[in-house]
């Protein structure tokens, strides 16, 4: 076990060096890189699909990151790509997290970001000058 976490561990730290990680994630992260590569070198068929993430969606929508419920990956933006990976729709996906209707799968730090560039942008003045 102890070489498969020596391995995982070098695979999260050089995951941590290009982007911000939690504690959480790091820890998970490694739990989950050691169990994988011990399942890989005995040769077993760790391949089961119907394993699904266990994660509570109000904790998903982080700072930096936002973690897909289905299979615990982070991105800064949930892709319609990769929700279609799972069998799903964005609607259907948000409606299995509880979320509302328009809640955008992105990160807090981008949502604000491009809330930001939209005010400075005023669109809706430029719409009543034509």
């Amino acid at each position: 076990m102890e070489n498969y976490l020596k391995e995982a561990l070098e695979i999260v730290k050089a995951q941590a060096s290009v982007r911000t990680m939690t504690e959480e994630e790091i820890t998970t992260m490694v739990k989950k890189l050691a169990d994988g590569i011990k399942i890989i070198s005995e040769g077993c068929a760790g391949t089961d699909e119907s394993e699904t993430f266990d994660m509570d969606p109000k904790k998903a929508i982080k700072e930096k990151s936002i973690t897909c419920v289905e299979c615990g990956k982070s991105f800064k933006i949930l892709t319609k790509k990769h929700i279609a990976t799972h069998g799903m729709t964005v609607e259907e996906y948000r409606e299995r997290c509880g979320y509302k209707k328009g809640t955008p799968l992105v990160c807090k730090s981008l949502q604000r970001e491009r809330r930001k560039k939209m005010k400075e942008m005023k669109l809706w003045e430029r719409r009543n000058q034509n």
